[in-house]
């Protein structure tokens, strides 16, 4: 019997989540969907998955809490051996200056942002490692090198956390036949924003004149699991309209 990647999506029921489900249900993966509380739109973003031919799973969990991240990958186990992680689960926090940010929110931020990312990653490489090997991409953020000023410093910190745990876990997993890439957006037309015109607003100080959509970012992600992205481990994959 043939076995089709099964890949974990964290975050997966809306923006660049949901693309990337999509995206990766074409290109023949079984889809598990994390969720934090929209049942609805995880609904719609596995009938997506399901109108590919493929199977989907949707699970509430809240990545930053290991008790749910083990029922998230138990979950998956029933699809099949996991072959592939999708770290993107992410809040912003609270918006606007450093002197501004209130501490019970820059908290939450780091726990979704930094060990939820960790806690997953931990889950999938013991799977993997059992499982003869895998991939995981994590979705970081251009921010994480233009620092975000004026709107959330501490998720671009986030992020840069982010893009250190990918070099490193690649370094630690690569004799396990496991890579670990991240894709770093730039601003992309989602729920994400606090502001739904700011993509719009931000445009002219993109290089390319537009802010991206989340098919633009599904597609790295789709690539970087794929077995084309086989040499690549340990990457930051910049898709950012030249910012």
């Amino acid at each position: 019997m043939q076995h089709h990647p099964v890949t974990v999506v964290t975050g997966g029921s809306r923006g660049i989540g949901a693309a990337v489900s999509a995206r990766l249900a074409e290109d023949g993966h079984d889809v598990v969907i994390g969720y934090r509380s929209n049942a609805g739109a995880a609904e719609e973003a596995a009938a997506a998955v399901r109108a590919a031919g493929r199977r989907c799973v949707t699970v509430e969990v809240d990545t930053a809490d290991e008790t749910d991240v083990d029922r998230l990958f138990d979950a998956a186990a029933g699809l099949g051996p996991v072959t592939g992680l999708v770290n993107n689960a992410g809040v912003s926090g609270p918006v606007g200056t450093l002197a501004d940010a209130d501490a019970e929110g820059m908290r939450r931020a780091l726990e979704v942002n930094v060990l939820g990312y960790l806690l997953c990653a931990r889950r999938a490489v013991r799977d993997m490692k059992a499982n003869g090997g895998g991939a995981i991409v994590n979705v970081s953020s251009a921010a994480a090198t233009l620092g975000a000023p004026g709107e959330y410093v501490h998720y671009a910190a986030a992020k840069g956390a982010v893009d250190t745990m990918t070099v490193g876990l690649s370094k630690e997993v690569a004799g396990d036949g496991i890579r670990v890439n991240a894709v770093a957006p730039g601003v992309i037309w989602t729920e994400f924003h606090a502001d739904p015109e700011r993509p719009a607003k931000l445009a002219a100080g993109i290089p390319l004149g537009r802010s991206g959509q989340p098919s633009e970012i599904a597609a790295a992600v789709a690539w970087l699991l794929s077995d084309e992205a086989s040499y690549a481990t340990g990457t930051v994959l910049r898709v950012a309209g030249g910012r």
